[in-house]
């Protein structure tokens, strides 16, 4: 089996991708998702048979009515390379799978394949810093990001489990966070190509705060 990349280095020149709007995926943390279409499902076999990388990218335009489109739709100029790390096979062919997030990268072009899912070239040489499950982490204001949770929390009407949130470094927590957030495609786009975890965390705290002012919730930011 192929060990975990832990360096852009490790990871091949292309990969396949699966495009999926309003889908965040972020270094260090785990997106469970239902494989059913066949195109995927190959994909998933694919991977298996491989170094286990799938790159979760969106759509250029995901505000359209397929939530991952057929064809060679455009995509977003940067998507996550996920590892396959878990795996489950129903008895109807499906797949259920959690992808671990190994680091973002940019999409350079499409290959021309036969595959029916998608394969592209991709650069992950300015993301180098998303291999370091810490980095940035000092740069967060932990206190003001958890003011945020609480206010959020009261917002929603939800409890927080405030012993692990107490135990979950910083940068887990503002990713865990990020990828959770009912917000849609378009600013889970924001949150991945956040230049630093400090503006990623700044942001989120941004749009919690304008959702709160508005007085309406579109549901809680943890589940």
């Amino acid at each position: 089996m192929h060990k975990r990349p832990h360096t852009t280095k490790d990871l091949p020149r292309s990969i396949p991708v699966f495009p999926l709007s309003g889908a965040l995926l972020l270094p260090f943390a785990q997106r469970p998702l239902n494989i059913f279409e066949p195109r995927y499902i190959e994909m998933v076999d694919h991977a298996l048979s491989g170094d286990r990388l799938i790159g979760l990218i969106q759509p250029a335009e995901p505000d359209g009515e397929e939530e991952s489109p057929l064809g060679r739709a455009p995509l977003k100029s940067v998507g996550c390379v996920g590892r396959l790390t878990h795996f489950e096979e129903t008895s109807e062919g499906r797949y259920f799978i959690i992808l671990e997030g190994i680091c973002r990268f940019a999409l350079v072009s499409e290959l021309n394949v036969r595959t029916p899912f998608r394969q592209c070239v991709i650069d992950a040489s300015r993301f180098e810093s998303d291999f370091e499950r810490t980095h940035g982490e000092g740069a967060v204001d932990r206190d003001r990001f958890l003011k945020m949770m609480r206010d959020y929390a009261d917002f929603g009407d939800f409890e927080l489990n405030w012993d692990e949130i107490n135990k979950t470094g910083t940068a887990d927590l503002v990713n865990f966070c990020c990828m959770v957030s009912p917000y849609g495609a378009a600013e889970k786009q924001v949150l991945l190509e956040a230049p630093s975890l400090e503006e990623r965390a700044e942001t989120l705290i941004a749009m919690a705060e304008y959702e709160m002012a508005r007085g309406q919730s579109d549901g809680p930011v943890l589940q």
